[in-house]
């Protein structure tokens, strides 16, 4: 089940709480988030083992750009991020995020 987080104070208490986690950058306009976004929903419908998160861009653009700061990750919309113990491990965006590349990030980097 997808999670919509808002603000860095959520993004941050993830970090602590979470040894691993996948957030999805998410533009509301965009027919190629749009599709990347029904990829990744089926990726944590199916693998709900792993906590999925998601933030809308236009609504959290102040925490959208605080994480590409903070990791040092190109902004992109869609962008898929893999965070493992508060690092970004993977990153990937539009066409790029499809269910079987969530699969293989995660299991590339156990």
């Amino acid at each position: 089940m997808l999670k919509k987080i808002d603000s860095m104070e959520q993004f941050d208490e993830l970090l602590e709480k979470e040894s691993k986690f996948y957030l999805l950058k998410h533009s509301l306009t965009c027919p190629i988030s749009h599709a990347a976004y029904k990829e990744y929903e089926k990726y944590a419908d199916e693998h709900q083992d792993i906590p999925t998160f998601y933030l809308a861009v236009q609504e959290s653009r102040p925490l959208s750009n605080e994480i590409a700061e903070k990791f040092q990750i190109k902004h992109e919309s869609p962008q898929a991020i893999l965070f493992s113990n508060g690092e970004a491990l993977w990153s990937a965006s539009h066409w790029k995020i499809t269910n079987r590349s969530l699969v293989n990030s995660r299991t590339e980097n156990i």
